[in-house]
């Protein structure tokens, strides 16, 4: 016979699973970053394989795998594309040092006489070499890692694709919600999700667009690549766009070239900054809003625990954390609800 009771066994047995699961937790927080992907992906693609299955009646298997390949092209070869163009502009400037102190120290001297800034090069310089490290460790760290996190990331998406059913039923069998506010919170879950990935990218697209196509008006060289460069950056709240095209202007004011500086300063903070709002208006309407704070505090979060891909997965974990709040608000409003109807019944 049994010295302990049927509660205390059960009490026993959650703090064995408590203890095990924040084993477990802590053990998979290397690949942290591959299991958020793989959340952030199902969500983006999920109908994407259904229309696959239940339209073009493709096999499970085959569907998924072609979803994998397709979007590991989208992913892989613009990082490439990006790696390449800046390692072709680094040995571009390797080869002609000369050429970069002459520019740096004309935009100090114009800097110096126009704004009182006589160092502004030296702290922007500074200032890039404290972003790009902390935006690219996992980057030089090796690829190893970011392959690893590939495999992990498509095993896991995978497989849940195949078992689509299965997947989700447990996800809505173990949520801590009701059926009605699980269902909410997935709904809420994938237009947060829309909002921060798909409409923070087509936002920096447009940007690194613009910032060509105003570099090619005002016969800036390189144009499309300052423009994929602007592209990424524009991931950075605020401050994106702004750290290529106002260096480009400074050095064309330095050089005395006043059409084409004034020129991009104008249409960069009329046009490339403010299409921003416009852009996050029409989002908003369409899926829903993420606040610019939460965007900023966000990637302050995402930066030193994911590196580069922060910059979506930080802001994308901050609306998760505050969806789950107003979800708790409402299940905990519904459950008072039910209990003062009760009382009132009983009385």
């Amino acid at each position: 016979m049994s010295i302990y009771s049927y509660k205390q066994r059960n009490t026993i047995v959650l703090a064995i699973l408590i203890l095990l699961g924040c084993f477990v937790i802590y053990s998979l927080r290397t690949i942290a970053g591959s299991v958020l992907s793989t959340i952030v992906l199902y969500t983006i693609l999920r109908p994407v394989f259904i229309h696959l299955t239940e339209k073009w009646m493709l096999k499970r298997w085959l569907a998924a795998l072609l979803i994998i390949v397709i979007s590991l092209v989208l992913i892989v070869v613009p990082f490439l594309t990006l790696s390449f163009l800046v390692i072709g502009k680094i040995s571009e400037f390797n080869k002609d040092p000369m050429r970069i102190k002459v520019i740096i120290q004309k935009i100090d001297d114009f800097a110096g006489s126009k704004f009182n800034q006589p160092d502004l090069v030296d702290k922007g310089i500074q200032k890039s070499s404290e972003i790009a490290t902390e935006l690219f460790p996992s980057v030089l760290g090796g690829a190893a890692s970011i392959f690893l996190g590939l495999v992990v990331m498509y095993f896991l998406l995978y497989f849940m694709f195949v078992q689509r059913e299965t997947f989700e039923g447990g996800l809505l069998k173990y949520a801590p919600f009701r059926e009605q506010n699980a269902l909410k919170f997935a709904t809420e879950l994938r237009n947060t999700t829309y909002s921060n990935v798909l409409g923070q990218g087509f936002i920096a697209v447009v940007q690194g667009a613009l910032v060509s196509l105003a570099f090619f008006i005002f016969g800036i060289n390189d144009a499309i690549f300052w423009g994929v460069i602007s592209t990424f950056l524009s991931f950075l709240p605020v401050v994106g766009a702004p750290l290529i095209f106002i260096p480009a202007a400074l050095i064309e004011l330095a050089n005395g070239n006043n059409t084409a500086g004034w020129g991009i300063l104008l249409f960069g903070f009329i046009i490339i900054t403010n299409i921003d709002n416009v852009i996050r208006l029409l989002i908003a309407k369409k899926v829903s809003d993420t606040h610019p704070i939460i965007t900023v505090v966000g990637v302050i979060i995402g930066i030193p625990i994911f590196g580069i891909m922060g910059l979506v997965f930080g802001p994308l974990l901050l609306s998760y954390f505050i969806l789950t709040i107003r979800i708790y608000e409402t299940s905990k409003l519904a459950s008072e609800r039910l209990e003062r109807i009760k009382l009132e019944e009983d009385e």
